[in-house]
């Protein structure tokens, strides 16, 4: 399989972890182990070091992953900024997830603010990953501006409603020049192959393996589910069809011919 290039940076794995909602930390190391990810998103509160207990930055680089410092919890660019740049001070990591939505209500990225804090964070030489609504026109103008990739949901956070934007990801898909990662909103491996059969270069799950009853297998199960997708995109999905096509003609000793 092909690796996923991320601003010059390139990866083995295409399954993205978060780290949230997990029971303890034992659990999600497990299943971050079982999932094979190499690039894992931790909110900026994750990084406590006068609280050794609830600090990941220990587990974590023992296990030689990237981190992707994200900016939940901003309001704004402004917010956004200084989150992201905390957390490379921090992680001592270039990237950084961009999450801006400021109402708790729906969770939704808020797209104004959104840009603003890409363009800024750009320039100043971070790796880029926007979280975002599913907007091809949004979507380019945050590849224009320097993103290394753009990550639009799926459906709303949390909600397991799974790819209810698939038909405006296939549109960004389409124009995209930089890798398209849906983030948010999956709830079964199924969903995480769909995206990469249809041409997503990665999906980003958090709560699915973390509510699982079993979230090691769970990694595991969507480690393979987009390991599949992505070799069904590559060997050539047959096209569809309005009508049945017999896999097999009749002959002429059944026509009489």
């Amino acid at each position: 399989m092909k690796t996923l290039n991320l601003g010059g940076k390139e990866f083995e794995s295409r399954l993205i972890m978060g780290t949230g909602k997990f029971s303890s930390v034992e659990i999600m190391i497990e299943a971050i182990k079982a999932s094979g990810a190499e690039l894992v998103t931790v909110a900026l509160r994750r990084f406590n070091r006068e609280r050794p207990a609830d600090d990941l930055l220990g587990p974590l680089a023992q296990l030689g992953i990237t981190l992707v410092p994200n900016t939940s919890g901003a309001r704004s660019a402004a917010e956004a900024v200084r989150a992201a740049q905390l957390g490379r001070e921090l992680s001592g990591s270039p990237f950084v997830k961009v999450e801006i939505h400021p109402n708790p209500h729906h969770l939704m990225p808020d797209p104004i603010e959104t840009y603003e804090a890409c363009r800024e964070l750009a320039k100043d030489g971070f790796i880029v990953l926007p979280y975002m609504p599913a907007d091809p026109v949004l979507a380019k103008r945050l590849e224009e501006v320097g993103c290394a990739a753009v990550m639009p949901l799926g459906s709303a956070i949390g909600t397991g409603h799974g790819l209810s934007t698939a038909e405006m990801v296939k549109l960004i898909i389409a124009d995209s020049g930089i890798p398209v990662i849906v983030d948010a909103g999956l709830r079964a491996p199924s969903e995480a192959a769909a995206a990469m059969e249809m041409g997503c270069s990665a999906v980003l799950v958090n709560s699915a393996i973390a509510a699982a009853g079993n979230p090691s297998a769970m990694a595991a199960a969507f480690a393979a589910a987009v390991k599949a997708g992505f070799s069904a995109r590559a060997a050539g999905l047959m096209s569809r069809c309005d009508h049945a096509v017999a896999t097999s003609p009749l002959t002429s000793f059944l026509t009489g011919a």
